[in-house]
């Protein structure tokens, strides 16, 4: 069975730190853009941030210079480490990628940011 597992969400103080962690298992995806969302209650979800088998990144306006993707594709997991962080970026943060004919999403994990 080919899954996305997510880790690393949590509590934090507001300007603390978080790192996310999305493990594949049941596959490779080194060949594939990863992505994370993220989706507060009542509103849409929204793309967070990318990046591609060769490493080339791209953010949301909202998180840019705060957030970084990266990836191991040794270990065939993809990492956002959440910097600075904001009541804003309270959410319910899920690890996507997409291949011919079939979407992955991870199961997401809760991101509270609050004094």
């Amino acid at each position: 069975q080919v899954q996305l597992v997510e880790s690393g969400g949590g509590l934090a103080q507001p300007g603390g730190s978080l790192r996310l962690s999305c493990a594949a298992s049941g596959g490779s995806f080194s060949f594939y853009t990863m992505r994370w969302y993220r989706q507060a209650p009542g509103k849409q979800r929204e793309l967070v941030a990318a990046i591609t088998p060769g490493g080339r990144t791209n953010y949301a306006d909202s998180v840019k210079g705060r957030f970084t993707i990266s990836r191991d594709n040794a270990k065939n997991t993809v990492y956002l480490q959440m910097d600075s962080l904001k009541p804003e970026d309270t959410a319910v943060y899920y690890c996507h990628t997409q291949i011919p004919s079939k979407t992955y999403w991870g199961q997401g994990t809760q991101v509270t940011v609050s004094s």
